[in-house]
């Protein structure tokens, strides 16, 4: 079986080269480098990732990201993160698609009163840039802006977007949930993409989080495996702590009765398609 991790945080030990800002997220000690994902990735048949720019740790500044995604090729490539309200982003993320193996932008909202705005004219030039440079968007948002993602996407109906996490369904919500309902109806769009990393991370219930099984299977069902793709959160000892990297990646693969073809489409077409230039 051919696997891609399609979202990895990555962090730097060399905080005077690549500082982080005041009082971040950190991992545990020893987790989340770049040499702890290789051994996660040899230990589990993972054979390439998508390294997402940990803002929580470095905001604006993708230098690590960047740096890391470039050493790191073919088999590592970078998810950029640029803050909407500077004027600037939209020619840096000009820069990182054509000087870098910088192949995915975070669409984050833009922050202000009275509230965050996805569908604003900073986020415009962006997703307008990424059309242009054949960059995939990743969104990161909850269900309260899905309707500013829609209206995104019927403008930009030729860009392929991808929900991270899919706005967060919680297993406890059950297949009526509102979450994963307008997930489900947000399917529509041919070019939205359901991020499958949140087995874990909405689960009320011990390993082996069976309230979130049905829920994954209603989004594969609604878009098709060529419309989804895999992630684990790393490092899973931050970000998903009631499960391994293992388990995670056994419990996509063995306990959601997905086929052989379901697998390589999820785990490998699709992400190749989106991130790797179709290979």
């Amino acid at each position: 079986m051919r696997v891609t991790d399609t979202h990895a945080h990555i962090y730097s030990a060399d905080e005077a080269r690549y500082p982080m800002i005041a009082q971040p997220l950190r991992p545990p000690t020893g987790t989340g480098t770049i040499e702890h994902l290789q051994r996660e990735m040899a230990a589990n048949g993972v054979q390439r990732v998508v390294a997402i720019h940990t803002s929580t740790a470095y905001r604006w500044d993708n230098h690590f990201l960047a740096d890391s995604a470039a050493a790191n090729a073919p088999w590592m490539v970078g998810c950029c993160t640029l803050n909407p309200l500077d004027p600037a982003s939209p020619a840096y993320l000009r820069q990182l698609a054509r000087e870098t193996n910088v192949r995915a932008m975070r669409s984050l909202p833009a922050e202000g009163a009275p509230r965050q705005r996805l569908d604003h004219p900073g986020g415009e030039a962006l997703w307008r840039v990424a059309e242009d440079e054949g960059i995939t968007i990743n969104v990161l948002i909850h269900v309260d802006l899905a309707d500013e993602l829609e209206a995104l996407v019927r403008r930009h109906p030729q860009l392929p977007v991808v929900v991270d996490h899919c706005m967060y369904p919680k297993g406890r919500d059950g297949l009526a949930g509102e979450t994963l309902q307008r997930m489900l109806a947000l399917a529509r769009y041919p070019n939205l993409h359901a991020k499958l990393t949140w087995l874990v991370e909405s689960s009320a219930r011990p390993y082996p989080f069976e309230d979130t099984h049905s829920l994954l299977r209603a989004v594969v069902d609604a878009y098709g495996p060529a419309r989804c793709i895999w992630g684990s959160d790393f490092p899973l000892q931050l970000w998903t702590p009631a499960a391994t990297y293992a388990q995670h990646l056994e419990l996509f693969t063995q306990r959601l009765g997905l086929s052989a073809a379901d697998l390589e489409a999820i785990l490998w077409t699709t992400p190749g398609r989106l991130y790797f230039g179709g290979v």
